[in-house]
């Protein structure tokens, strides 16, 4: 964690992105190391959880990371969060709360209530098109033989 800190630190005098940092490690092997570059990519996703998930994909040439844990410098966003499950990671360890981050201009409870909200009453509308023929996709792949399933 001591590292993340540090990294989370240079990140933001370097100007790269936000004060946040993760390191995915199996054991006591660093498999990878990522930082917020969201304002230095222009990517609203590039998180520090979500960039280090891509490097350790990268490096065990799997998209799940079981046996693996995540140190992350906050406690994760709702993206970060979905993305760790995702990823099939086995641990969790944080530093800040998420309460620390709003103080410092990182706030995310209104993505929190939204997710929890019903589809009608957030902020961003949602329609649900062609639902019919989107469900052709999902039986494509229900019978296909060579999935890779996930």
């Amino acid at each position: 964690m001591a590292e993340a800190l540090h990294m989370a630190t240079e990140n933001v005098l370097a100007g790269r992105g936000g004060p946040f940092a993760a390191i995915v490690s199996r054991g006591a092997d660093i498999i990878a190391r990522g930082t917020n570059l969201v304002t230095s990519s222009n990517d609203p996703t590039a998180h520090a959880e979500v960039t280090a998930i891509r490097w350790a994909c990268t490096a065990v040439n799997n998209f799940q990371l079981n046996g693996c844990e995540i140190y992350t410098t906050c406690e994760p966003c709702p993206m970060c969060l979905g993305a760790i499950y995702w990823a099939r990671l086995d641990r969790i360890y944080f530093a800040a709360t998420r309460e620390d981050a709003a103080a410092a201009g990182f706030d995310d409870s209104m993505i929190y209530q939204e997710v929890a909200a019903p589809m009608d009453r957030r902020g961003i509308p949602i329609i649900n098109l062609m639902r019919e023929e989107g469900r052709e996709p999902m039986r494509v792949w229900n019978s296909f033989e060579k999935k890779v399933s996930y």
